[in-house]
């Protein structure tokens, strides 16, 4: 506070001693100088409450304990090299310098850098981003690809010296040789790599003769190392990829980000040429065993034909056929004898029936009753049963047992 009024005191010393008042901004400007000066590096401890992110990319916040209260400020430039995304409630320890805002007549700490408490801003950003990932479906297993059983093409994406391509290489040689290799050289740690790394995938979907399965590898390192790999830029670009992507980052005991969003994880570079593309003596081994089954089982398989067929062939069906057919004719010839007797009992059966029925027939046919001397008289189709059928004059015909006689009738008499 001495330093503070020995500053204002010289700045004013003319105005002071004469009694004349100074404007607002020139005593605001004179508070604003002698302020960054001051405190021109200083280091706040608090919990952030009150953070707005406006359109500008500007991070307005307060800065708190249980006493008192801070406005602080980060701007657009500094907020887009934060590891880590501040949030409300969150414990950080800030750097930077004290300013005045001269519009509002405020000071306010203008935040250069921002570390979390209690976790690292690299574990707190991997945290923040894996959560949001997950959420939106990136480490979905659904959306993982089928890796091809044997590439035709494969692009690596990786540094060019380093000694994870160099492994990786040399396992792909050495399992199989017959692959055409594209290498899309890149920054794999430090300032730009994640903007290297995401050009490398957007370059992969220009070309016209794309590779069968994509590999971004690099070895292992910190956290501060693999950072690049967890970067938001690189896993959305890894999830967007059209062609499977294989990722093997780091040792066994580190995951990237981007290890999870990738359609397959490898532990090691090496282990990520061992999952791409098989070993090729281990391949001719299995054709070899494969062939000796196959010829096994087929072997046997005509072994049994063979026997099946001798079997077959060793039938009385097949070895004295017409035996069969003599056996059916005997049976033939056997039943030939009860057949003609059985049709001729049913001929005498139907016989006896016919001339009973003929004798029932016989009883009631009229025409018999006209053998006895009986006649029947008709008045054209219809038989005369009554006097009334008939009138004088009308012609009828008598029905004889033998014979029709035409006649007249002269009268008619009714009893």
């Amino acid at each position: 506070m001495d330093f503070l009024r020995l500053n204002s005191s010289l700045f004013c010393k003319s105005q002071m001693n004469s009694n004349e008042p100074v404007s607002v901004s020139v005593l605001t400007d004179a508070l604003k100088h002698t302020l960054n000066q001051t405190f021109s590096r200083v280091w706040v401890q608090g919990e952030i409450s009150t953070l707005t992110r406006p359109r500008s990319g500007h991070i307005y916040f307060s800065i708190k304990d249980e006493f008192a209260q801070l406005s602080a400020v980060i701007w657009r430039t500094d907020a887009e090299r934060l590891t880590f995304d501040p949030r409300q409630g969150q414990k950080v320890i800030c750097g930077g310098f004290v300013d005045v805002y001269s519009q509002r007549g405020v000071y306010q700490l203008v935040v250069k850098q921002l570390q979390p408490i209690g976790i690292g801003a690299i574990e707190l950003a991997y945290r923040q981003l894996h959560e949001k990932l997950k959420s939106e479906g990136l480490f979905d297993p659904d959306s993982k690809k089928t890796l091809p059983r044997l590439p035709r093409k494969v692009a690596v994406i990786s540094s060019p010296t380093g000694a994870a391509i160099r492994d990786f290489l040399q396992v792909l040689g050495r399992r199989w040789k017959d692959i055409e290799l594209v290498v899309l050289p890149v920054k794999v740690q430090g300032q730009g790599a994640a903007d290297e790394i995401a050009g490398a995938f957007a370059k992969l979907a220009k070309l016209n003769d794309r590779p069968d399965v994509v590999v971004l590898t690099r070895g292992g390192g910190s956290k501060e190392d693999l950072w690049s790999f967890s970067e938001e830029k690189v896993c959305r670009a890894v999830y967007a990829c059209e062609i499977p992507v294989v990722c093997g980052v780091g040792h066994e005991i580190d995951v990237s980000l981007a290890d999870l969003v990738a359609d397959k994880r490898a532990l090691t570079p090496s282990e990520a040429a061992e999952l791409i593309v098989p070993d090729r003596n281990e391949l001719v081994q299995n054709l070899i065993a494969a062939k000796s089954r196959i010829a096994r089982i087929v072997h046997q398989g005509y072994l049994r034909a063979k026997e099946d067929l001798h079997q077959i062939a060793s039938r009385p069906a097949l070895a004295r056929p017409t035996d069969i057919i003599d056996r059916y004719v005997q049976e033939v010839d056997q039943l030939e004898p009860r057949l003609r007797e059985s049709a001729a009992s049913m001929l005498r059966l139907a016989e006896r029936d016919l001339s009973g029925a003929a004798r029932q027939l016989e009883a009631v046919n009229p025409l018999a009753v006209l053998a006895r001397g009986y006649s029947m008289a008709m008045k054209g189709s219809a038989v005369i049963v009554s006097a009334d059928q008939v009138s004088e004059g009308d012609v009828i015909k008598t029905r004889l047992h033998s014979g029709t006689v035409t006649s007249t009738v002269d009268g008619v008499a009714q009893q």
